[in-house]
């Protein structure tokens, strides 16, 4: 299973989103820390789930980041966080 299945398999998981969608943008830093042949280590996550109402921000990504850790920890060097709570996407 690939690195960006088991993010998209987590959050589906922890935050039971309407929308989520997660990129491998590794292609754009060849050459920057972090980046690996195989790609992997560069996402943009875009996710809209109840889960984040009443949330700042930063605890939306705190929230992410936890659910996350195994990976960040791991083989995933730089993670970019969109989350939304519904009703927000449109702004």
């Amino acid at each position: 299973m690939s690195t960006r299945d088991i993010i998209i398999n987590k959050l589906r998981e922890a935050f039971l989103p309407e929308s989520l969608d997660v990129a491998d943008e590794s292609h754009l830093h060849e050459g920057h820390a972090g980046h690996r042949p195989g790609g992997e280590t560069h996402f943009r996550v875009y996710i809209v789930s109840p889960a984040f109402e009443g949330k700042s921000r930063i605890e939306r990504h705190r929230m992410v980041n936890a659910t996350l850790e195994a990976e960040l920890r791991g083989s995933v060097h730089a993670l970019a966080i969109r989350a939304q709570a519904p009703g927000e996407a449109a702004r």
